[in-house]
């Protein structure tokens, strides 16, 4: 097993009805301190990462697939209640709701095995059937093998986003799924916690 980067923290994804899709990494314990980042994809498919230092932005686009990359001020605050989010041209406001049936069965497994990578190569057809479009493990960038365990999930109830200042519509699934990597986020708005390992090389092991 190579060289291994853990990210704790959570994941919203949401969509709109424009067809603006937003997913928001608020990552409380990682490789570069407490950060937050935010993959977009618009209509077109254009794919873009606003990340906050030059650092963050070199990593994740070694891991992921982007069409522009822009450094900028990532500000997110996140309770149990909302996710708010300012980050150059994107703004952002969701109400946070009630834990999902999927939450509540992923609460059930113990958190270190959740977590662990053998698990998450196991349990992958598996989850791909609870969540279409949804992967546990898989390759990424620069030769890396990267693991989501997922701990919990939430729904979005609401939202309130704005791209340049233009309204970008009511909150809608996520459709098509975001093609930054390997794995979407579900279709169903939601905001998961989460624990994302990324091992260096392409030799699986645990």
């Amino acid at each position: 097993m190579g060289k291994r980067w853990i990210f704790d923290g959570h994941i919203a994804g949401i969509g709109t009805q424009s067809g603006i899709r937003a997913v928001v990494g608020v990552w409380q314990h990682s490789p570069f301190g407490s950060f937050a980042d935010v993959m977009i994809e618009h209509p077109s498919g254009d794919r873009l990462l606003l990340a906050p230092t030059q650092e963050v932005a070199g990593f994740i686009s070694g891991t992921y697939n982007f069409d522009r990359v822009v450094v900028v001020e990532v500000n997110v605050v996140l309770t149990d209640r909302f996710l708010r989010v300012d980050a150059g041209p994107l703004a952002l406001q969701a109400g946070i709701g009630r834990r999902t049936l999927l939450g509540a069965v992923l609460r059930a497994v113990p958190r270190p095995l959740a977590v662990h990578p053998a698990w998450l190569r196991a349990i992958g057809p598996l989850a791909a059937l609870l969540s279409p479009g949804a992967r546990t493990a898989g390759t990424a960038g620069s030769g890396r093998l990267e693991y989501y365990g997922v701990t919990d999930l939430h729904r979005v109830s609401s939202a309130v986003v704005s791209w340049d200042g233009v309204d970008a519509g009511a909150l809608a699934p996520i459709r098509p799924g975001v093609n930054f990597g390997f794995s979407s986020v579900p279709a169903r708005p939601g905001v998961s916690r989460v624990r994302t390992t990324i091992v260096a090389g392409t030799a699986e092991g645990g």
